[in-house]
């Protein structure tokens, strides 16, 4: 598990109309601050990585379909640094997970449908804050490939 990295597992309430899923409140305890809030839409199979954001916390959580997460630790003071962390998360695994700045991100949809991930980041987006890696960069070297057995 990377440093400064937490998985919160959230509610969903259902009843005959529908449900509500909670995502975060101000008066939760890892709360930080609002910036912006907005979705990114991904499809099946489809890779979006990398991200490195310098000064932005990442509070994802996916509302429809599923992602695999997965995360780089950049940051050289840090105690897991150069470590990989995959997360999954989504309809099955309904979480928020709070992504320090430093910590490099990217997603992949799994299964056969799209899927939604709503982001409650700590800033409005700026271009010059963040720091975009090939998903195939070296250092990272990770394989983005489906993993069988």
């Amino acid at each position: 598990m990377i440093e400064d990295v937490k998985i919160i597992p959230l509610k969903k309430i259902m009843d005959e109309r529908g449900i509500i899923m909670h995502m975060l409140k101000r008066t939760d305890d890892y709360f930080i601050q609002f910036g912006e809030i907005y979705f990114s839409v991904i499809f099946p199979n489809a890779i979006k990585a990398w991200h490195l954001h310098k000064t932005m916390t990442l509070n994802y959580t996916v509302v429809v379909g599923n992602i695999k997460l997965v995360l780089y630790d950049k940051r050289e003071n840090s105690a897991t640094y150069k470590e990989i962390q995959e997360i999954f998360l989504g309809e099955d695994n309904y979480c928020l997970v709070l992504v320090p700045p430093g910590i490099v991100n990217g997603f992949r949809a799994m299964g056969n449908k799209k899927a939604i991930i709503a982001n409650c980041a700590t800033h409005p987006h700026d271009p010059a804050e963040i720091i975009r890696i090939d998903p195939f960069d070296k250092e990272i070297n990770y394989n983005w490939n489906i993993k069988h057995g």
